[in-house]
């Protein structure tokens, strides 16, 4: 028997909540894990200080899409700001499972992803301690 964790966490890999393309996105970004083979590219639109819409495309294990799914449900309508202050511990608790030290890279490769998106719209530089 599965937890109900796993189960939603199944169903966000099955069927992805936001996936595919933004065509008028205001910034992209994409980035991989090479552990594992995982991949996550971020659309989001931007007005003003929110993020008004996004979309994610990707591939790999089944907590590294579900959390990209679960974030751009979180992110949407979110400032920048607040979508920026978002850690590694928001990510697991959203998922709601304890994961191992190379899972953990999995669940927060969309954080990653989300980040580099923000900081290049900001015109910033982005530093990998800040996922």
């Amino acid at each position: 028997m599965t937890s109900p964790e796993i189960e939603i966490i199944l169903d966000h890999y099955r069927n992805p909540r936001n996936y595919g393309d933004l065509p008028d996105a205001t910034v992209r970004a994409k980035d991989s894990n090479p552990l594992c083979g995982d991949v996550v590219e971020m659309h989001l639109k931007i007005e003003g200080d929110r993020i008004v819409d996004v979309r994610f495309k990707g591939k790999g294990c089944a907590i590294s899409q579900a959390s990209a799914s679960m974030l751009t449900e979180r992110i949407k309508g979110m400032s920048l700001e607040d979508a920026r202050k978002l850690g590694r511990d928001d990510v697991i608790e959203m998922l709601g499972v304890q994961l191992s030290p190379v899972r953990v890279k999995c669940a927060t490769l969309s954080l990653k992803v989300l980040k580099l998106a923000i900081y290049a719209h900001m015109g910033k530089q982005f530093e990998e301690q800040e996922t």
